[in-house]
């Protein structure tokens, strides 16, 4: 074939045959074999994920990671094997929990091979035969029916089927697909009316189509093409932590350059100011950061799995929380995804039609029909319009014996059956499109139950009616009947479906989400921008997204697939950055990829929402992916980062508070871990400033306790804060927004820091100078203050241990006072207090833990001494927020 599956799907059908050799005979035996070897299987190729050699390697290299392996290197060349083997497993933890964090399946082209049936039925040398559908080739003939699912892309040669076509385009209703209805050629592959798509199912009719496309040719095959081309991008989180991991870095190489010398200029040995160094580096590094970090973002998780939310993702968690953005699909999302009636009309258009009426519509829409309600077994619609005749009327609907079917013809949008009532009179009943079914009728059914002559003054009056009706996203069956003379034989359609009775109209709706108006609005509120991307039609999806409040009180602007292919980047960018919320009808799967990619080109973050096979590209795309749990694909599931259980839209919304909140709390234990460097840093300088004279105050292995084992329950405690009033009704915070402000570190520096600091290093002194310790006096093993000197470590440790406690306190809220929200409220913090005093004292008092540890059991003044830093750490910062405050409400600033 000399053009490629997209260009010879949409060339007059006769070119395309001719072009692929075939005819309505199909191909033979040999053709098909050899065009096998030649354009390979008709299957998807799948791609496979990154290693976990590559996984582990990429954590392993963080730059905190980098930071930590100096430091085991200093540590392991100065001899001091346990230090290094110590900060070793340090390393190997935080990269242990970031891979298991990362490697969930990623198997979206795997699962559309699902939508493929194992078989298919071809005409081969003028003969159907059933056969692997891989082994489909261009130029086969295929046979379709109802009820199949369709394994290739194909063009109709004969017959009509109506497909449901949802999984791959959107669309929300079936479609009718036919020979000889491509009139005029069309741009798009969706669009042509005489195309089958492979992955599709056809819902009634049949026909033998030509197969144009297999395998990864096929616009199922493009779908997962554009699905494999597509990555994941790093989070907001993800990016600002390794901003964070760079900066703290190269502060602690910085420090560790700038002192370096200093120490060995003040008279240490090189050994001491190895010693020095390593000490620097260590406390510099968070080493609890990932992990708490990771353990505050999996309870996030949790929290949102109990309100129908199941990410995928730990980061996801806080990318929710910066969404501006809200792409999402119409229905199942914004709707319930099921019909039901909203309404119905007589002939002469007018709402809630008399008894009679009501009765008659009842009739034909209980026997004309091929659903059984009470199996729950036909199509949506069906079952939709049975349940509405048992609405329509009180009593029992008559029984009647069938005398013939006329199944639902694509091409005609008609059903009719002919019944015959206990009295032995013959009527057909006809449902069908009402375009369909008021051309065939010559007469309509008056309010009281008799007829009169549908005149074109009638007519034109139910044509203008019925275009309002669908306008407002309705699905209009109409209803008609006659009575027919007794016949030997069962006659044609066409013979009887003419000079039809009109009863009237049933108006179904797929009825939009009780939650969904209010979500919208808390989005409107929290400032999120809300575009819907659909596959069905601009009015429906117009109408739709007027109730549930998507832009504002006027009908959104639609903009049709068509019309979005035309405009380039330029002028999408200038649409989608004004404040108008849009409608996008009839969309592709490049169309939701397309405004997604140019969407976060100018800086937003997107979550898109979709459920069928088309939406995975930009599932993959956007920032945060949202696919339903119910009624979605595995295709969209496996490609989104978080699946909604209830498929409601309002639980996005809750993804989003969530998310701030969790972005908060990580603010809250960032400055809360970040205090407790400066305490452990000033030890060491003041070692390295005195020449040693005043001997060091803090050892590596009692930070890297403080680090790992004192700080990190508290720390997690911090992130299942509740929210602070006025969360949802703040801006999106920006993209490039950095998660560490210079607020945020002068409040965990310069107050909470140098506050810790002066209280450690006074309580260190005033051990050391109690036992008679003077500047120089040698405190090393086998010195006379050599136990004074361990307890005054002690000291030190233990006090960075009580002025945590104060920190967290002081942490748990940014804007209000602590007295504001209690000091109690927060259990898990509570418990979190509880745990590491416990292990301070494990650490202080258990002899095994002392000789590891280098501590020793505190006297009763000592202890008293501790109990006061927590609540002048906490007091301190109390009287720091109280000046902020005041100076907002002087100023206006906003708190950040």
């Amino acid at each position: 074939m000399a053009d490629d599956p997209p260009a010879l799907v949409l060339r007059p059908l006769p070119e395309v045959v001719e072009e692929l050799g075939s005819s309505a005979t199909g191909l033979d035996d040999d053709q098909a074999r050899a065009r096998l070897s030649t354009y390979g299987p008709n299957e998807l190729v799948t791609r496979a994920g990154p290693s976990l050699l590559a996984s582990v390697g990429r954590q392993l290299t963080h730059p905190l990671a980098l930071l930590l392996w100096v430091a085991a290197g200093l540590a392991l060349a100065t001899s001091a094997e346990v230090l290094g083997v110590a900060i070793l497993a340090v390393i190997a933890l935080n990269a242990g929990l970031a891979v298991l964090q990362e490697r969930h399946a990623e198997h979206a082209v795997a699962a559309l091979s699902a939508y493929l049936p194992p078989h298919a039925v071809v005409v081969r040398a003028g003969r159907p035969s059933t056969v692997e559908a891989r082994t489909i080739v261009p130029g086969d003939v295929v046979v379709v029916e109802e009820g199949d699912a369709v394994c290739a892309d194909a063009r109709i040669l004969q017959g009509a089927v109506e497909v449901d076509l949802s999984a791959v385009t959107g669309e929300s209703v079936p479609v009718v697909r036919a020979a000889g209805s491509a009139t005029e050629l069309h741009r798009r592959v969706v669009d042509a009316p005489d195309v089958l798509l492979s992955g599709t199912t056809c819902t009634s009719g049949d026909c033998r189509a030509v197969v144009v496309a297999t395998g990864m040719s096929t616009e199922l095959g493009r779908i997962a093409s554009l699905s494999g081309r597509t990555t994941q991008e790093p989070s907001p989180l993800e990016l600002q932590v390794r901003r964070v991991a760079w900066l703290i870095a190269a502060v602690a190489v910085g420090v560790g350059i700038a002192f370096l010398p200093l120490g060995v200029m003040s008279g240490l040995s090189l050994a001491d100011a190895a010693v020095f160094a390593i000490g620097l580096l260590v406390a510099n590094v968070p080493e609890g950061l990932l992990p708490t970090i990771t353990l505050a973002l999996a309870a996030g998780v949790a929290d949102l799995a109990r309100q129908g939310g199941l990410v995928k993702r730990l980061s996801a968690v806080e990318t929710l929380g910066s969404t501006d953005v809200i792409c999402t699909d119409k229905t199942g999302t914004l709707t319930q995804n099921r019909m039901t009636l909203h309404s119905t009309w007589d002939a002469s258009a007018r709402r809630s039609p008399e008894p009679a009426v009501r009765s008659a519509m009842a009739h034909v829409l209980h026997a004309c029909t091929s659903a059984d309600l009470a199996a729950g077994t036909g199509d949506p619609t069906e079952l939709a319009l049975l349940e509405t005749a048992a609405r329509l009327v009180d009593s029992p609907l008559p029984t009647e014996r069938r005398r013939a079917t006329y199944h639902f013809d694509p091409r005609l949008r008609l059903m009719s059956v002919v019944v015959v009532d206990a009295h032995g009179v013959e009527r057909i009943l006809t449902k069908g499109a009402p375009e369909a079914v008021l051309a065939r009728s010559t007469s309509a059914m008056a309010p009281d139950g008799t007829t009169s002559t549908l005149g074109p003054a009638d007519r034109e009056r139910l044509a203008t009616r019925l275009e309002e009706l669908a306008g407002r996203g309705l699905r209009l069956i109409a209803c008609s009947w006659r009575e027919v003379p007794v016949a030997a034989t069962v006659p044609d359609r066409a013979e009887l479906e003419h000079d039809l009775d009109l009863i009237g109209f049933v108006a179904l709706t797929d009825p939009l989400r009780d939650a969904v108006p209010d979500a919208v609005a808390q989005a409107h509120a929290a400032g999120i921008t809300v575009h819907v991307i659909t596959g069905d039609s601009g009015g429906t999806a117009a109408a739709i997204a007027t109730s549930a409040g998507i832009g504002g009180s006027d009908r959104p602007h639609v903009v049709p697939g068509p019309d979005l292919e035309d405009l380039d980047d330029e002028h999408l960018d200038d649409l989608l950055s004004g404040e108008a919320e849009l409608v996008f009808a009839r969309s592709s799967p490049e169309d939701k990829l397309r405004i997604a990619a140019r969407l976060q080109a100018a800086g937003h973050v997107v979550a898109m929402t979709g459920d069928g096979v088309n939406d995975a590209p930009a599932l993959r795309q956007a920032d945060i992916g949202v696919a339903m749990g119910r009624a979605g694909t595995d295709v969209a599931r496996e490609a989104a980062t978080m699946v909604l259980t209830d498929d409601d839209f309002a639980t996005i919304i809750r993804a989003v508070e969530a998310g701030r909140r969790v972005y908060d709390d990580v603010r809250k234990f960032i400055v809360y871990i970040f205090a407790h460097a400066v305490p452990e840093i000033v030890p060491f300088l003041v070692f390295a400033l005195s020449g040693g004279a005043v001997p060091l105050g803090l050892t590596v292995v009692q930070i890297l306790l403080i680090d790992l084992g004192t700080e990190t329950l508290p720390a997690l405690a911090l992130g299942r804060e509740a929210a602070e009033p006025g969360l949802m009704d703040r801006p999106p915070r920006p993209r490039s927004e950095r998660i560490i402000s210079r607020a945020m570190l002068v409040r965990a520096w310069a107050v909470l820091g140098l506050t810790s600091a002066a209280l450690v290093l006074g309580g260190y002194l005033d051990v050391l100078m109690s036992a008679g310790w003077r500047p120089g006096d040698p405190t090393g093993p086998g010195s006379a203050l050599h136990d004074d000197y361990l307890r005054a470590t002690t000291m030190t440790f233990a006090g960075i241990v009580a002025c945590q406690v104060g920190t967290a306190l002081a942490a748990r809220t940014e804007r209000v006072s602590l007295l504001a929200i209690g000091p109690l409220t927060n259990r898990f913090l509570l418990l979190g207090i509880a745990f590491e005093i416990a292990v301070t004292a494990v650490a202080i008092y258990l002899p095994a833990a002392q000789e590891v540890f280098g501590t020793r059991p505190l006297h009763g003044s000592e202890l008293a001494l501790l109990g006061c830093f927590p609540v002048v750490v906490w007091l301190v910062d109390e009287g720091y927020r109280w000046a902020r405050r005041a100076r907002w409400a002087r100023t206006g600033e906003v708190a950040g």
